[in-house]
């Protein structure tokens, strides 16, 4: 009965898209914004497996700048990586003047998935606790505006997104080994979402959380929200008159069929 509700209440495929065309056009002002007064922006999209991140990262870049506003997604460390300070190697993806930076999972990685599965031992995360605080007041300080998010997804939602995965061969390689191992530890995600909630929910960057079991509502009010705590203004030109093209009478081009082109397998 409550799964039916839930389903009458979908918002509609059409109202969904004017809304996410109107909210992106908001975020091409915001991109503007961010380039003409040099703003630093980070944001931090965290959450479990399958919760929805991609999508609306996916969202919101659709029509930015990779030059303004670029993703990053790292790998997991190297041998040398594994050596350095831990910050370090998310500290050379930081933003410039002018530049946004969304980050598809980030230092949390040591509150999440390297706690829960063993890869980092107890001081390393301990320590991890008591600095990221730090780092990120420092990164305040530095004039980065930093947002972090939350997709929080239910045990039953994530199950129905992973075996969507299952079935959808375009979706299969999102699910991971460890994707898998982590359908067996929900509980230990839990506790570690919470303890790393109760360190590093500070003033100065606060977490966000979204509710994402509805993957289009989860869009929406994440952008919305996004949109909500940067204040922009807005910088659109006004109407462009395409000047007349020149041509050059004394220049003869060579011939097409010098040139090598793709087969029109679609023609």
């Amino acid at each position: 009965m409550n799964s039916q509700a839930k389903e009458t209440k979908r918002i509609k495929k059409k109202v969904f898209e004017n809304e996410l065309f109107r909210l992106q056009l908001e975020l091409v002002k915001l991109q503007e914004w961010v380039k003409e007064h040099g703003l630093k922006v980070v944001v931090i999209f965290e959450g479990r497996d399958a919760a929805g991140k991609g999508g609306v990262i996916k969202r919101i870049t659709q029509h930015l700048s990779p030059r303004i506003c670029r993703v990053t997604a790292l790998p997991a460390p190297t041998e040398r990586e594994k050596t350095q300070w831990y910050f370090q190697r998310y500290c050379v993806h930081l933003p410039a003047a002018g530049e946004m930076v969304l980050f598809d999972r980030s230092w949390y990685n040591r509150a999440g998935v390297e706690y829960v599965m063993g890869f980092c031992d107890e001081e390393d995360y301990r320590e991890f606790m008591r600095s990221c605080p730090e780092f990120e007041r420092m990164l305040v300080r530095s004039g980065i505006i930093l947002v972090k998010y939350w997709f929080s997804v239910s045990d039953d939602e994530q199950e129905k997104r992973f075996q969507s995965r299952l079935l959808e061969p375009h979706k299969r390689w999102k699910l991971s080994p460890m994707d898998l191992e982590s359908r067996t530890r929900w509980m230990d995600y839990s506790r570690a979402k919470d303890q790393m909630f109760a360190h590093t929910d500070i003033k100065q960057a606060p977490w966000y959380v979204v509710n994402a079991d509805d993957k289009r509502l989860a869009r929406l009010n994440c952008i919305r929200h996004l949109l909500s705590v940067i204040p922009y203004e807005d910088l659109t030109p006004e109407p462009i008159e395409l000047p007349d093209r020149k041509e050059d009478a004394g220049y003869i081009r060579p011939p097409m069929s010098d040139q090598t082109f793709v087969p029109g397998y679609y023609e």
